[in-house]
């Protein structure tokens, strides 16, 4: 798969894990596309943490409006009813729990749902931004991410890289497979059918667990 299939089918993915209702903040990268692959009838809040809630799908070009863009900078288009609004404002929704699912992208996760995605190594960083406060202030966190970054392993057993908030992480979904975090380790749920399980294993530096019940990947 090239890098755009690859982000295709991790956001068709996630987008199966939203419901009517709930509030979503999209973090920069992959999580973006999430809002293209909604299903017909499935209606969510996406809050953006640089200030704005309603957001729609990705605008054609063209269409692009300045005045509305994602935590990346990139332009959204925005849903009837949308709303910006101050930085204050926007992370005391974020801290005071009104925020059902966050969707972060990922440097490192490990088998303790630790997360790394803040720090490169050999680069300047501005900061963690929010999303240190989104994964302690949202009920349900999951990483969009590929599974590997230049054939290395992106899921360790620990992380190596600065921690951006501990044992939170809920679900990962990456191009070959859905994991999810349990008590008793990662444990693989769904397989994307161009791989095995023992490809999955090979490029993966934790040891996972598989289902008894491992289906496919969802809407592929």
């Amino acid at each position: 798969m090239d890098k755009n299939q690859i982000r295709e089918v991790i956001a068709r993915r996630v987008a199966l894990e939203l419901k009517d209702n709930d509030v979503v903040n999209l973090g920069i990268g992959i999580p973006t596309w999430v809002p293209n692959y909604l299903k017909p009838g499935v209606h969510v809040v996406l809050q953006s943490e640089n200030g704005m809630i309603g957001m729609g799908r990705t605008p054609a070009p063209g269409e692009e409006d300045p005045h509305f863009t994602n935590a990346g900078g990139a332009p959204v288009l925005p849903e009837p009813g949308a709303a910006c609004f101050d930085s204050a404002t926007s992370f005391a929704i974020i801290r005071g729990g009104h925020v059902d699912v966050s969707v972060l992208g990922a440097l490192q996760v490990d088998e303790e749902g630790n997360l790394a995605n803040w720090n490169i190594p050999g680069k300047m960083v501005p900061g963690m931004g929010g999303a240190m406060d989104l994964l302690t202030g949202t009920r349900k966190v999951i990483l969009a991410m590929e599974h590997t970054a230049k054939g290395n392993p992106k899921i360790m057993k620990l992380c190596t890289l600065p921690l951006t908030a501990k044992g939170q992480v809920d679900m990962i979904v990456t191009e070959m497979c859905v994991i999810e975090v349990t008590g008793n380790g990662l444990l693989v749920t769904e397989i994307h059918p161009e791989y095995t399980v023992e490809d999955v294993q090979a490029a993966t530096e934790a040891t996972l667990l598989f289902s008894e019940n491992l289906k496919l990947m969802r809407d592929l």
